[in-house]
């Protein structure tokens, strides 16, 4: 909440604001009702990203529980796609779901441009239909070997625009870039090239504000994974529970490219 200039009010009404709200924390805390805090009184929504790994999903449970949008992972690498992607796309679809697809990227395997397409070819198109997201380009450190893949930073930063120019060719759409701050800077040297380009996904959990890539800023990323031991109904397990940094209006400007 942010309170008004301190001389427009006086210590006695500041004072007075004081106890009313403690006083309010009390009841609300005796009630069972969370009081909430300044991360959670910004416009955000709730949204999961979901893998082979959650096993079977009842997405209308999703759906009710207040989940609004989802990312689906689709492929990885050039020869992998996801075993329950066929059957979470459409079923999110179905309940009313905003879903969007991404791809894990191998950048040692091959180009850019080849796994680009062979994810605009797997799940990672797009349609203007009011619940399709551009898809997302996941790039981090894989579960096992170099963190960057064995590529220098420039190889790296042509890597990203290969993939970019070539999505972005097939599907008309700027792809979402999925990463953490650390891996990010390391990896491609601090690169703001994408940050004008791509929607942000930042990955960061346990902290009340995500630290943030080089180029992009508190006001400017897109989506904030902020758990990966979150719960939802429907979904048996962990999931990865997410943010969208504003209101519905702007989740569905995003995906109908308005």
């Amino acid at each position: 909440m942010n309170l008004p200039p301190t001389h427009r009010n006086g210590p006695a009404r500041l004072g007075l604001r004081a106890a009313v709200v403690a006083l309010l924390a009390v009841v609300l805390t005796a009630t069972g009702l969370a009081v909430a805090s300044p991360a959670q009184a910004q416009t955000r929504l709730a949204g999961i990203d979901v893998s082979h790994y959650q096993g079977a999903i009842n997405w209308t449970s999703v759906k009710n529980a207040g989940i609004q949008f989802a990312y689906i992972k689709a492929t990885e690498g050039t020869s992998y796609k996801d075993p329950r992607f066929n059957t979470n796309y459409p079923a999110a679809h179905a309940a009313g779901v905003i879903r969007g697809a991404y791809h894990f990227a191998r950048p040692n395997a091959s180009s850019g441009a080849v796994q680009a397409n062979y994810f605009a070819s797997n799940g990672g198109a797009w349609s203007a239909d009011n619940l399709t997201l551009p898809g997302a380009l996941d790039i981090e450190a894989p579960p096992s070997g170099a963190a960057c893949y064995g590529l220098s930073t420039t190889a790296m930063r042509n890597w990203i625009t290969d993939f970019y120019n070539t999505y972005k060719s097939r599907t008309g759409r700027d792809p979402v870039i999925y990463t953490t701050a650390s891996w990010w800077n390391s990896c491609t040297g601090s690169w703001t090239g994408m940050a004008t380009k791509s929607p942000l996904w930042v990955a960061h959990w346990g902290v009340s504000a995500p630290t943030l890539p080089a180029g992009w800023s508190s006001t400017t990323w897109t989506c904030w994974q902020y758990t990966s031991t979150g719960s939802v109904a429907g979904i048996s397990g962990n999931v990865d529970r997410n943010y969208f940094n504003g209101s519905r209006t702007r989740l569905l400007a995003l995906a109908n490219n308005t």
